[in-house]
């Protein structure tokens, strides 16, 4: 397969947990009957973005890991799509992973992907909840190719990028959660916004691959009243292999964002700009310190 319709689903959180999964199920039906034959989804889909606090009982949270598994599993299968979800996952006690999971259009599934970068800034305290990733970035082969999934923190990131772009990924995917709040200035908003299309942008032309991105919508409060809660900006997008931008969501607006990839095109822009073959590997050493004093 060529073209290869994607669809992404941009959306608030809705009132309760059967609420979301029910209303994301319903926009997985509408893509699927769009023709798109992988549906990406956002970070965390299946909850309110509870990062905003550090409280022990959202632990509760990953307690629906494998009712997940097996609603979003069901759904691939009914609508016959390859569904890249990003679910809570408890590994043991006391250990936990924000980890996407990858099912075939069989309900099989394909692999999954553990967060590797984890923030911890004011209302985006995931240190408190998630371990470290342990399990590289290495594409998830599926029916539809390789998949790069990888998961938002981990879209600011050029190495992460390109090890899966070495490791023969098709598509670079990142399910998102990130928005502004409120009292930042109208040009601080515009600032985070374009550098965050832009950054991901640059995986797409340094690589030579699609580039999709998924975030969410809508303001969410902080229930502790601590701090002022997020308003998350949407901006979904797809972008070509050379960085063309194919499709663009909105602010604000629940959607399915769509557009049509040529998996064929990598080559022939890797024959013209050619910068695998280029790379200097002799003299990259100093990458692997944290920082070159």
């Amino acid at each position: 397969m060529s073209i290869l319709k994607i669809a992404a689903l941009q959306h608030s959180f809705k009132s309760n947990r059967l609420e979301t999964i029910s209303y994301i199920k319903s926009m997985i039906k509408k893509a699927s009957e769009g023709g798109a034959k992988l549906v990406i989804l956002q970070e965390l889909h299946s909850s309110e973005y509870f990062c905003q606090i550090e409280d022990v009982a959202k632990f509760d949270y990953a307690a629906f890991y494998d009712e997940d598994i097996d609603f979003f599993s069901k759904a691939a299968k009914e609508y016959e799509v390859v569904l890249v979800s990003s679910l809570f996952e408890r590994r043991t006690n006391g250990l936990y992973h924000n980890t996407a999971v990858i099912f075939e259009k069989d309900g099989s599934i394909a692999g999954k992907y553990r967060k590797m970068h984890i923030p911890d800034d004011p209302g985006f305290y995931e240190k408190f909840y998630f371990a470290p990733g342990d399990l590289g970035f290495n594409p998830i082969p599926t029916s539809l190719g390789k998949l790069g999934v990888l998961i938002c923190w981990d879209q600011w990131y050029p190495e992460a990028a390109r090890i899966m772009a070495l490791k023969g990924a098709d598509i670079l995917i990142y399910p998102t959660a990130i928005g502004w709040f409120d009292t930042d200035s109208e040009d601080e908003k515009n600032r985070q916004k374009d550098a965050w299309i832009a950054v991901q942008r640059g995986h797409s032309v340094a690589n030579s691959l699609p580039v999709v991105a998924v975030n969410r919508v809508g303001f969410e409060k902080d229930l502790s009243g601590v701090l002022e809660g997020i308003r998350f900006w949407g901006s979904s997008f797809i972008f070509g292999a050379q960085g063309e931008l194919l499709a663009m969501g909105s602010v604000e607006k629940d959607e399915i964002l769509s557009a049509e990839i040529d998996l064929k095109k990598c080559e022939e822009i890797r024959r013209i700009w050619p910068f695998l073959r280029d790379r200097r590997i002799d003299a990259y050493g100093d990458i692997l310190k944290r920082f070159c004093d």
